[in-house]
């Protein structure tokens, strides 16, 4: 097993410092200018370097100004942001390139400007028509400006890339894209048509994804290897106008990012991020408590909580929900009532408080939080005569079914098994007796998809930031996806799903998911379990770490104090 050492680790990172140091860029004389969020709602938050941390490009690269980044980036297949879709890839290119729209911080209810300064969505009858205007004077990392031609070449590359990569269902099955979508109306401003079968507000959550990532499109072509479209060289290069750029990447070693003299934001106050590949958690929790690490990004909650003085527990969001699907055509589930009886049965406090250690949220309904269109409402408690009631309505007794769960350990620091027998427990109580059937996830999956599982315990985690994301999939038989595995077919739920999909005002959506995840909650084949919290070691000498839930964190927001 592989053994820390701290004192080796920091020489060794010390004199590559040093050398990056001798060849690394020079800094510019004047920062370029920012853009302006014209559109901006007043409430959005805006995140600026502390004044009095030293401006990236101003200082030297050191250990000091270094941010280190313990992780296992084993998943780590390649940088380029049409074809990331992998966590620790999608941490990377988020911090070097940027979209036209963004999140900032941890917020995901509020999309803000970001290369664009405003946009604009018409209905022009066949089709949806979205305008965005892009700041003027913006540069790529390369001092190249940023132009719409880079934006149509960026999107088209995605579309065209062979074979397909992993992300661009996302333009092509969600949004509807074609070569001929988007266009460049002028320098600085881009169009793109959607069908009227897309939905506008999920396709504005799709731009603020890495597959919405915005490339120097004269630096790539420079690049491109027979007809590549430069996918070989962007594999360890990068191409973008985030805060940093890609100095190298090492595979199943560390990815080193400095930052990127041209950035149109405020200045990063680390000159350098260096992610290490540490596979074993235990190691990264040494390197925490020694100084090593900066942030540890995968801990568990145990070692988490050991943790004092000099390292710190951070909790952010996960976006994953924890539910057992219901097939709805197996009796006596194809009842209304035994649903909602087993739903009321669950002792939700026991398994969050107590299994998890209360690192979860109790959520019952089909939006995560802080999603947009997220529904708090929670109204079921253990009630075990109430759950009883209910059964003998529906007029069920001597119920006994079938609980597929995966192998393995859950993630949010709970095992498979655990969970699984906890609500074994909490349904016996109500006299339903469920048989445990631990198997491989891909078996559950496949005999899942096959409309084969009973009770079905598993998660499911959004594509983007958008109730649509969610809700297609739980409420649209058609969809193939979660509904149709529970066999639950209701046609008006699934019409009112793709109404509110398409609909622009936002204060009439919102309405609509209120209603539509209140109906679920009640009528549908799921039992919600939790949304589990994202959990990081941080040292104290760091200030402004903030997860995303959609998995990143703005590293230029980060500063080191002594």
């Amino acid at each position: 097993m592989y053994q820390s050492k701290p004192s080796i680790s920091m020489i060794l990172i010390s004199i590559a410092l040093v050398i990056l140091t001798a060849c690394g860029p020079a800094a510019p004389t004047a920062a370029p200018a920012a853009p302006q969020a014209t559109e901006a709602p007043p409430e959005a938050p805006v995140t600026e370097a502390p004044t009095e941390a030293p401006a990236a490009t101003d200082a030297p690269i050191s250990v000091e100004n270094t941010l280190s980044v313990a992780s296992n980036i084993s998943d780590l297949i390649t940088l380029d942001p049409a074809v990331v879709y992998e966590y620790s890839g999608i941490l990377v290119t988020h911090n070097v390139y940027q979209t036209l729209v963004t999140f900032v911080g941890s917020d995901l209810q509020t999309i803000t400007p970001s290369l664009a300064d405003s946009w604009e969505t018409v209905d022009a009858d066949d089709h949806w028509e979205l305008t965005f205007k892009l700041h003027p004077g913006n540069k790529f990392a390369s001092g190249n400006p940023i132009t719409a031609d880079d934006v149509v070449y960026s999107f088209n590359r995605e579309l065209t890339i062979q074979p397909p990569p992993p992300p661009v269902f996302l333009f092509t099955d969600i949004a509807g894209l074609t070569a001929e979508s988007v266009t460049a109306v002028d320098p600085e401003t881009v169009q793109i048509n959607l069908p009227k079968t897309a939905s506008p507000g999920a396709f504005l959550a799709i731009l603020t994804n890495n597959i919405a990532s915005v490339v120097d499109s004269k630096e790539v072509m420079a690049h491109e290897t027979d007809g590549d479209n430069g996918t070989a060289w962007l594999l360890d290069h990068s191409a973008g106008s985030g805060a940093y750029v890609v100095d190298h990447w090492t595979k199943d070693v560390e990815v080193l990012l400095t930052a990127n003299p041209n950035f149109n934001g405020p200045k990063p106050a680390l000159t350098s991020v260096l992610i290490r590949h540490v596979p074993v958690s235990t190691n990264q929790l040494t390197e925490l408590q020694q100084g090593d690490a900066d942030i540890a990004l995968n801990l568990t909650a145990e070692q988490l909580a050991t943790l004092s003085g000099d390292a710190t527990s951070v909790k952010g969001q996960d976006l994953r929900l924890f539910y057992v699907g219901m097939n709805a055509t197996v009796a006596p589930l194809d009842k209304v009532e035994v649903r909602e009886a087993l739903r009321m049965a669950v002792d939700y406090d026991g398994i969050v408080n107590d299994l998890l250690s209360g690192n979860a949220q109790k959520v019952q309904t089909i939006i995560p939080s802080p999603m947009f269109g997220f529904n708090d409402d929670a109204p079921f408690q253990q009630d075990v005569e109430g759950a009883k009631a209910l059964l003998q309505k529906a007029g069920v007794s001597d119920v006994s079914l079938e609980l597929m769960v995966p192998s393995g350990a859950a993630p949010g620091g709970a095992e498979w098994s655990d969970l699984a027998a906890k609500l074994q427990s909490d349904w016996a109580e109500i006299g339903v007796t469920v048989n445990i059937k631990q198997v491989a996830q891909s078996e559950l999956l496949a005999a899942y998809r096959e409309q084969k599982g009973q009770l079905v315990l598993i998660l499911w985690g959004p594509d983007f930031a958008d109730p649509d994301t969610n809700v297609t999939p739980f409420t649209n038989y058609d969809a193939h996806s979660i509904a149709w595995r529970n066999a639950w077919n209701d046609p008006d739920i699934g019409a009112k799903a793709h109404d509110a999909a398409l609909m622009t005002d936002q204060a009439a959506r919102e309405t609509a998911y209120k209603e539509i995840t209140e109906y679920v909650l009640h009528n549908g084949p799921y039992v919600v379990l939790y949304q589990p919290a994202a959990l990081f070691g941080v040292r104290s000498t760091v200030q402004g770490f903030e997860w995303n839930p959609m998995g990143f964190a703005d590293f230029w927001t980060i500063v080191k104090i002594a």
